[in-house]
């Protein structure tokens, strides 16, 4: 049976099987594989550089839910890099904004937008939710906070990370791997790393980056393929380097160990848009 004629005993539409044909027929992914990623539900915290492009790619993929949550406003130093955004945006929410390009982009995507900042509140209701949660986000404390609460829930967290030229991502699997705790420990004190706003990223840069994630959270989504588990990939943009580094479970670290002592969530004050570089 031909992967098209499975599609339509799947019952996808002849627009879907249209849409969808470019992974329909890849043998991997099939019209199974497609059914996977079209019930997949995709939380992403913040809707800047990293989050756009994530956002796009899994919208075209046809990720049936994603949830966009951002507190923040379109700022004209945001369309240097941030794709979802445009001149007309201009002081319009980015969770609103995000849902209008990505809906117009695939409307079989349902987009739940969330005009609210992510916190030790809500973080636990909002994220279990979702099959999978992905780091857009520009400052530690929520970082800390979203892998935490990923670790409590057993979810999957596909982290990134860009400042100037660099740029890292890990995917985190409760169980399988180190947590981002088990790397970095804790967040760093106030003033102690640079933030986008006095170091720069370079515009493209999150692009590379936050295409990275989509292809873990597919690949998550599919089943198929080895993820960034243990496997801290960092990215060099001036020599066009991508180097890879080995990263362990902490038995001893304070979320994920063998006997964690953070059990609930706390809310902390974080300057924001940094990169804590594991190398």
């Amino acid at each position: 049976m031909s992967s098209l004629r499975e599609a339509e005993i799947l019952k996808f539409s002849e627009d879907q099987i249209a849409r969808y044909s470019r992974h329909i027929i890849i043998g991997e992914v099939g019209s199974k594989g497609q059914k996977k990623i079209c019930e997949g539900r995709v939380l992403i915290v913040g809707a800047g550089g990293l989050g756009s492009p994530v956002a796009y790619y899994l919208a075209a993929a046809g990720v049936g839910t994603i949830c966009i949550i951002d507190d923040d406003v379109v700022d004209l130093s945001n369309l240097q890099r941030q794709i979802l955004h445009t001149t007309g945006d201009l002081g319009k929410a980015k969770a609103d904004s995000a849902r209008d390009k990505l809906t117009a982009l695939n409307p079989d995507c349902r987009v739940i937008p969330r005009r609210e900042r992510l916190t030790a509140g809500n973080a636990l209701e909002i994220i279990k939710e979702y099959d999978a949660v992905v780091d857009g986000t520009d400052n530690f404390t929520t970082r800390f906070l979203i892998n935490d609460a990923c670790v409590m829930l057993g979810k999957p967290f596909f982290h990134g990370g860009v400042l100037r030229f660099f740029g890292q991502a890990l995917t985190i699997i409760p169980g399988q791997g180190p947590c981002y705790r088990c790397i970095f420990g804790e967040p760093p004190v106030p003033g102690a790393a640079p933030t986008c706003a006095e170091a720069g990223v370079l515009g493209v840069l999150p692009g590379t980056i936050g295409v990275i994630q989509a292809t873990e959270v597919l690949k998550y989504l599919l089943g198929l393929g080895d993820l960034l588990v243990g496997r801290l990939l960092t990215y060099d943009a001036l020599s066009l380097r991508f180097d890879e580094i080995e990263v362990k479970r902490n038995p001893g670290c304070p979320v994920c160990g063998d006997n964690p002592s953070i059990t609930e969530l706390k809310d902390s004050q974080q300057p924001g848009c940094n990169l804590q570089h594991g190398e």
